[in-house]
């Protein structure tokens, strides 16, 4: 397949980044089939040019001037596959990942209707392995079809293949390696009957829900994240721009003698999580910045840009947040999103 018609040099893909921080792809193109993707990869072997893969742009951290080929995922499809309760549905890699979730609960399936307006396309779910409200994509996902950049062929991964850990997979450790095109989930038409959103529990209260469906769920999901996150579309942001840290039993019962309001949960075995939001706010960051770039007010995980600011300043400004976390509880702030190119 000739696909030299569709490449773009020298694209701005400031439109492309949910940060909004200007950068130029020297090569770009958008392919809507596994067959453009294979004409794509072989181009840019044929040329000596890096491969980078892009999807919604929601989770990275993009350099100003991007070398080599960049490809973006835009690969539709939406397929169904019931068995009893069990609905096993196939998704492409370039669908939107919120209108997925809005798609599912439409149906009446659960799963996924706790990870509303998480930004981006399914292909990257799995990479982050994205999670909200007691739901990651691990819990619900059974493959991922990739096409294999060494070897040249498409693949087929278990759950257990991908490696999935919090907000971490295989995909992570070999960047570039899997390009993925399509996702398999498994949804339920019977809803879990466990408490999995005691998070949102003061939404319903106020709303008297005691037994919430999955349309209900999904719409308080949809509220509260709007309550607290701003809209890309209006503000620019990555969403949560720190991973909440995993410490010691022993550690967190350490902070928490200096700070008997520390917020936590359990983790694995002898582990706690921190809410970094809670660590970044006892700092004072929340509202604080520069002209250009700041943390939101209403919450202190994200990062936002105002406008006419530079990924060097917001790289500063996430420095001086982990050094005052580090200098307070002794717990280093990871960075979530991905810097791209991604090697």
């Amino acid at each position: 397949m000739d696909i030299q018609h569709k490449l773009q040099s020298n694209f701005g893909l400031q439109s492309s980044n949910t940060l909004k921080f200007p950068a130029i792809a020297e090569y770009f193109i958008a392919v809507a089939s596994e067959a453009e993707l294979v004409s794509a990869v072989t181009y840019a072997k044929q040329h000596h040019l890096p491969i980078r893969i892009l999807g919604g742009g929601s989770n990275v951290l993009m350099a100003p001037q991007i070398d080599g080929l960049v490809i973006r995922i835009d690969i539709m499809g939406q397929r169904v596959f019931e068995s009893g309760d069990s609905v096993s549905i196939l998704l492409g890699g370039g669908e939107n990942w919120h209108e997925t979730v809005r798609w599912s609960v439409e149906r009446g399936l659960s799963g996924i209707e706790s990870m509303a307006l998480i930004p981006g396309r399914v292909g990257a779910s799995p990479v982050q392995n994205i999670g909200a409200y007691g739901t990651e994509l691990k819990d619900v996902l059974r493959t991922v079809r990739a096409y294999h950049v060494t070897s040249g062929r498409f693949v087929e991964l278990s759950n257990s293949e991908c490696q999935f850990a919090y907000r971490d997979s295989l995909f992570k450790h070999f960047p570039g390696e899997y390009i993925i095109t399509e996702v398999e989930l498994q949804l339920f038409r019977q809803q879990d009957a466990s408490i999995r959103y005691a998070a949102l529990q003061n939404y319903f209260d106020q709303q008297h829900i005691t037994q919430p469906g999955v349309q209900q769920v999904f719409d308080a999901v949809c509220a509260v994240r709007r309550s607290k996150l701003p809209d890309p579309e209006i503000l620019a942001n990555a969403g949560s721009f720190f991973k909440n840290p995993v410490i010691s039993e022993q550690q967190h019962q350490f902070i928490k003698q200096q700070w008997p309001n520390l917020i936590a949960y359990p983790d694995r075995p002898g582990f706690m999580k921190l809410a970094a939001g809670w660590l970044i706010d006892q700092c004072d960051w929340k509202g604080k910045g520069t002209a250009n770039v700041g943390v939101y007010d209403k919450q202190a995980l994200v990062l936002v840009h105002f406008g006419g600011g530079q990924l060097t300043e917001l790289l500063q400004l996430a420095g001086e947040i982990q050094a005052s976390v580090y200098v307070a509880f002794d717990v280093q702030l990871e960075i979530e999103p991905q810097a791209f190119p991604f090697n």
